[in-house]
């Protein structure tokens, strides 16, 4: 049977053997599987409740219809993308068994294409429990924004690995003393993405650092669509055009974090 391969030698039948790796380990450990739900679903409740309270006592929760709520299963998309990312990458710090993996004829561009997949699986596995959550609890459809839901879903997943390959590129050079970097960086851009307020809130001068960051685009456009019916189209551009660069660049720092692993001897060690 001849083997399908993808440019510059890149094997799909490696990749898919990465993915049925991390595929078996999750669903051996329930433990696993009821994290990815659990965070979500109690996020989605927390904050459905708050903005039931805010339209019930203010007009301004009543125009703001569901854009906390949508804001809440957009930033879970972007946070768990990336960390759905990272902790199958870290999964493999932990065995100390990168150093093995590099030594097969796996490319660490395979490695990054089977992470990508799999943070899809563990997204899935946690938001769509969440979206039915909202349904069932606070009424709140995100399904009917109907294709622009794909443009803002692909902006934001891509938004997640450029950050998830940077991550685990520090972690690979750095060790696990690097670790903590997966769990907190995301959240540095929380407050500078806007997620649940407009831009012009921000001072004028840190706007153009907000409008720099591709996820800022996404929670414009889930707010224009949700309070004004308007599809942003020039945002999702926007955005698409910057995240395409940030996933080249974080492709590069990746390969160049691995070539000085290899060179210092962290990519055997792993150690803290």
């Amino acid at each position: 049977m001849t083997e399908l391969v993808l440019h510059r030698g890149v094997s799909v039948r490696r990749i898919g053997a990465m993915i049925l790796r991390h595929w078996y380990v999750l669903m051996s450990s329930w433990p696993r599987l009821l994290e990815l739900v659990y965070w979500p679903a109690l996020q989605v409740t927390t904050w459905g409740f708050l903005q039931l309270h805010i339209a019930q006592n203010s007009n301004f929760g009543a125009r703001a219809g569901g854009t906390l709520l949508g804001a809440v299963i957009l930033w879970d998309i972007l946070f768990r993308g990336q960390l759905g990312f990272s902790i199958s990458f870290l999964e493999e710090m932990w065995a100390r068994n990168i150093g093995n993996l590099m030594m097969s004829p796996l490319k660490p561009i395979e490695l990054l294409l089977s992470l990508m997949v799999m943070s899809l699986i563990r997204l899935a596995i946690g938001v769509v429990p969440m979206t039915l959550l909202a349904l069932l609890l606070f009424q709140f459809n995100v399904y009917v924004l109907g294709l622009p839901l794909i443009g803002l879903f692909c902006n934001l997943i891509l938004s997640s690995w450029a950050v998830g390959i940077c991550v685990s590129g520090l972690v690979l050079r750095n060790g696990l003393g690097a670790e903590s970097v997966a769990w907190t960086v995301i959240f540095a851009i929380l407050p500078l993405a806007c997620v649940y307020y407009p831009v012009g809130v921000l001072p004028v001068w840190l706007q153009y650092v907000a409008w720099a960051l591709p996820p800022t685009y996404a929670f414009e456009g889930m707010r224009a669509l949700l309070s004004d019916q308007t599809f942003r189209s020039d945002l999702m551009l926007e955005a698409f055009a910057i995240n395409s660069v940030l996933l080249v660049a974080s492709f590069w720092t990746f390969l160049a974090l691995f070539r000085s692993s290899r060179m210092h001897g962290s990519l055997l060690s792993g150690s803290e």
